[in-house]
Protein backbone atom coordinates (compact mmCIF):
# COMPACT_ATOMS: atom_id res chain seq x y z
CA UNK A 1 0.00 0.00 0.00
CA UNK A 2 1.13 3.57 -0.45
CA UNK A 3 1.64 6.04 2.37
CA UNK A 4 -1.18 8.18 0.99
CA UNK A 5 -3.59 5.40 2.09
CA UNK A 6 -2.33 5.57 5.69
CA UNK A 7 -4.78 6.39 8.46
CA UNK A 8 -4.13 8.90 11.28
CA UNK A 9 -2.74 7.07 14.30
CA UNK A 10 -1.34 4.26 12.13
CA UNK A 11 2.26 3.05 12.31
CA UNK A 12 4.00 1.91 9.13
CA UNK A 13 7.38 0.69 7.89
CA UNK A 14 8.78 2.12 4.66
CA UNK A 15 9.23 -0.60 2.04
CA UNK A 16 10.29 1.41 -1.01
CA UNK A 17 10.62 5.00 -2.16
CA UNK A 18 10.08 5.61 -5.89
CA UNK A 19 10.72 9.32 -6.40
CA UNK A 20 13.11 11.41 -8.52
CA UNK A 21 16.69 11.02 -7.29
CA UNK A 22 17.02 14.54 -5.87
CA UNK A 23 13.81 14.27 -3.86
CA UNK A 24 14.66 10.77 -2.67
CA UNK A 25 18.08 11.96 -1.47
CA UNK A 26 16.44 14.86 0.40
CA UNK A 27 14.05 12.50 2.21
CA UNK A 28 16.96 10.20 3.08
CA UNK A 29 18.84 13.17 4.54
CA UNK A 30 15.79 13.86 6.72
CA UNK A 31 15.80 10.26 7.99
CA UNK A 32 13.19 8.65 5.72
CA UNK A 33 14.98 5.51 4.56
CA UNK A 34 13.74 2.05 3.63
CA UNK A 35 12.96 0.12 6.81
CA UNK A 36 12.24 3.20 8.93
CA UNK A 37 9.08 3.19 11.04
CA UNK A 38 6.80 6.19 10.70
CA UNK A 39 3.55 7.29 12.30
CA UNK A 40 0.75 9.16 10.55
CA UNK A 41 -0.32 11.99 12.86
CA UNK A 42 -2.99 13.58 10.72
CA UNK A 43 -4.40 14.33 7.31
CA UNK A 44 -5.01 17.83 6.00
CA UNK A 45 -6.90 19.02 2.94
CA UNK A 46 -5.90 17.88 -0.54
CA UNK A 47 -4.17 14.75 0.79
CA UNK A 48 -1.37 16.36 2.79
CA UNK A 49 -0.19 13.96 5.51
CA UNK A 50 1.47 14.96 8.76
CA UNK A 51 3.89 12.19 9.71
CA UNK A 52 6.39 11.54 12.47
CA UNK A 53 9.79 10.13 11.50
CA UNK A 54 12.41 9.49 14.18
CA UNK A 55 10.88 12.07 16.50
CA UNK A 56 10.45 14.80 13.86
CA UNK A 57 7.16 15.85 12.26
CA UNK A 58 6.87 16.39 8.51
CA UNK A 59 4.10 17.43 6.15
CA UNK A 60 4.19 15.61 2.81
CA UNK A 61 1.96 16.21 -0.19
CA UNK A 62 -0.03 13.57 -2.01
CA UNK A 63 2.37 13.53 -4.98
CA UNK A 64 5.11 12.35 -2.62
CA UNK A 65 3.13 10.00 -0.38
CA UNK A 66 1.67 8.13 -3.37
CA UNK A 67 5.22 7.06 -4.31
CA UNK A 68 6.23 5.70 -0.89
CA UNK A 69 5.32 2.04 -0.34
CA UNK A 70 4.65 1.07 3.28
CA UNK A 71 3.44 -1.89 5.31
CA UNK A 72 1.48 -1.73 8.55
CA UNK A 73 3.34 -2.34 11.81
CA UNK A 74 1.51 -3.91 14.75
Amino acid sequence: MSLSEGKPGGRYRIGAICLPANLEKRLEALGMTVGTCIEVLGCKSRGVLIIKVRGTRFALGRSITQNIAVEAVA
